[in-house]
């Protein structure tokens, strides 16, 4: 009898990290994977992203459809509530013997209690991190005692799931899989680049990615105009922007944003880019700005500076092309000035990534290969108490 291996995506981001770890999986004659799509996967206003599942040649099992058309905190927790209901009836039929998750959404959290309540073993990626600003951090150390494996993309965050009481023998410093994809994908030529993107890049661009800052109250409209007011004055510059998740004010931001890609043509709006396109965006790009993870994460091995703007990502451990501001117009023109000279281009060229190796997807694999395979779940979990031992 196959191992039946669950494997749950909401978001373009969180596929593009688990997509090597699906398809490894895949290979493993004694396990049945199945991916199951939710969340802002099946929104035409989130640009159907389950299609870009479908086109790597991954079988979607089944989509649970969750997302109500408001960001509102009421409409947040009546989303959690139907994940709950879809996905009680999903774990019911499929009985799986591990479920996959990675990160820190709401929609996680609320699967993720489902599979608790199923005895269904949770694996958990990228647990231990810290995220200040946003509602995330509280999600995520949620989920890590929800969970059962742990995979981490620094020692630090190892450290730190064991601080919540998780078994060392549970917790396993693997790195982050978004180096991996930058190491291991094929990315675009810029000139292939640009006509997947219909953008000419004859000057200096930017990437830009702004989220809520889930803690903040209605600051996201201020916070996004005075952005958005330093990109209309680089008028020699380009600006490709990606939309805002489905957090609370993110719709607020994505019409901020096409209102202004509208009024202004060195810009350009995407839904999604996908995970080639857009890590090839930052392969050519001068700079990343706003306050996503991938700016933190995946830039630096770049080799380019990241404008990190307010305290969405505060706490994550940082390379040293990091420039970190405030969500004012004063701060973020600073920042945009100090990334263009040639003295910190120069510095960032030069950073070392702390977040792994590019084999990530490989330790993964093995060690859930072993617990599944070899019987060691044990869903009696004891405290680890740190200050005993």
């Amino acid at each position: 009898m196959k191992k039946k291996i669950n494997i749950l995506t909401s978001t373009r981001a969180e596929y593009g990290l688990l997509k090597p770890i699906i398809e490894k999986l895949k290979l493993i004659p004694n396990f049945d994977v199945r991916v199951v799509a939710t969340g802002a996967h099946l929104s035409a206003e989130f640009g159907w992203t389950y299609k870009e599942i479908e086109q790597d040649g991954i079988e979607i099992d089944e989509k649970i459809e969750i997302l109500l058309s408001a960001d509102t905190p009421a409409a947040i927790s009546k989303s959690m509530g139907l994940a709950m209901i879809g996905f009680a009836d999903y774990f019911e039929r499929l009985k799986p013997d591990m479920l996959i998750v990675l990160g820190d959404r709401y929609e996680t959290l609320a699967v993720t209690t489902v599979a608790m309540n199923h005895r269904i073993p949770i694996t958990h990626l990228y647990g231990g991190e810290t995220t200040e600003g946003a509602i995330d951090e509280s999600i995520r150390h949620a989920i890590t005692k929800l969970s059962y494996l742990h995979f981490t993309s620094t020692e630090e965050y190892r450290n730190r799931v064991i601080q919540l009481g998780e078994n060392p023998k549970n917790v396993f410093c693997v790195g982050a899989i978004g180096i991996e994809n930058i190491l291991k994908e094929k990315l675009l030529s810029k000139p292939e680049f640009e006509e997947s993107v219909n953008f000419k890049l004859d000057k200096p661009y930017a990437v830009v990615t702004f989220h809520p800052v889930t803690l903040e109250d209605n600051k996201s409209k201020e916070q996004v105009k005075a952005l958005l007011d330093v990109c209309e004055s680089y008028k020699d510059m380009k600006f490709i922007f990606t939309k805002a998740n489905a957090d609370s004010s993110g719709r607020i931001i994505n019409q901020m944003i096409d209102d202004f890609v509208y009024n202004n043509n060195h810009s350009i709006v995407f839904t999604s880019l996908g995970m080639t396109r857009y890590l090839s965006a930052l392969k050519y790009c001068n700079m990343v700005i706003g306050n996503s993870s991938s700016g933190v994460i995946e830039a630096p091995s770049f080799g380019i500076p990241t404008i990190n703007i307010g305290d969405r990502q505060k706490g994550r451990i940082q390379a040293v092309g990091v420039i970190n501001c405030e969500p004012i117009k004063e701060d973020i023109q600073k920042a945009v000035e100090l990334a263009l000279s040639d003295g910190f281009r120069n510095k960032a060229k030069s950073t070392v990534n702390p977040y792994g190796d590019g084999k990530t997807s490989e330790k993964i694999v093995d060690t859930i290969k072993d617990f599944i395979l070899n019987d060691k779940v044990n869903l009696k979990k004891k405290f680890y108490d740190c200050e005993m031992r």
